[in-house]
C-alpha cells in the first residue's frame, strides 16, 4: 500500500468522526486496520493524521471557514469537510509533506468520493490555505 492508499484510509477514518458524539479513535483505526492491509508506516501516518484531526478540530475548522464568506461547517458536505480537514491537517501540522501533493491527493479524493462540485470547492478552498501559508513563510 502507498502513501496515497494511506491518506485514502485516514480521509474514511477522518470521515467517520463526522457521525460521533464523542468518537473513540482506537475504535476508529482498529476498524481500518482490519478492513486494510496497512504496512506498519501507513498506519503511523493515518493514526497520526487521525489524531491529529481530532485533537486540531476547531483550529482546522476555524481555518476553512476563513476562507469563506458567509458559510457554517454543517453548511459544507460532510465529505467535502473530512477532505479540507485532512488536507488542512497536513499543510499546517505535517510541513514535510510538500503542499503540492496534500493539495493534488486532496481534489483526487473529492473527484473520488465527492459530488460534482467537489473539486472545485476543495481545490479553491485548499489554494486559500496553501497561498496563505506562502506568505507566512
Amino acid at each position: 500500500m502507498s502513501r496515497k492508499k494511506a491518506r485514502d484510509n485516514a480521509f474514511k477514518c477522518v470521515y467517520q468522526l463526522e457521525f460521533m458524539d464523542k468518537p473513540n479513535i482506537d475504535d476508529i483505526l482498529e476498524y481500518c486496520y482490519e478492513e486494510n492491509d496497512n504496512i506498519e508506516d501507513e498506519k503511523k501516518y493515518i493514526e497520526k493524521v487521525v489524531r491529529g484531526v481530532y485533537q486540531n478540530l476547531e483550529q482546522i475548522d476555524k481555518v476553512i471557514l476563513s476562507k469563506l464568506k458567509n458559510w457554517t461547517i454543517t453548511r459544507i458536505a460532510k465529505i467535502d469537510l473530512a477532505i479540507l480537514r485532512l488536507a488542512i491537517f497536513e499543510i499546517k501540522f505535517l510541513t514535510e509533506i510538500p503542499v503540492k501533493v496534500t493539495a493534488n491527493e486532496a481534489v483526487e479524493l473529492a473527484k473520488t468520493y465527492g459530488n460534482p462540485g467537489s473539486k472545485s470547492f476543495v481545490n479553491g478552498v485548499i489554494a486559500k490555505v496553501i497561498e496563505e501559508r506562502q506568505e507566512e513563510d
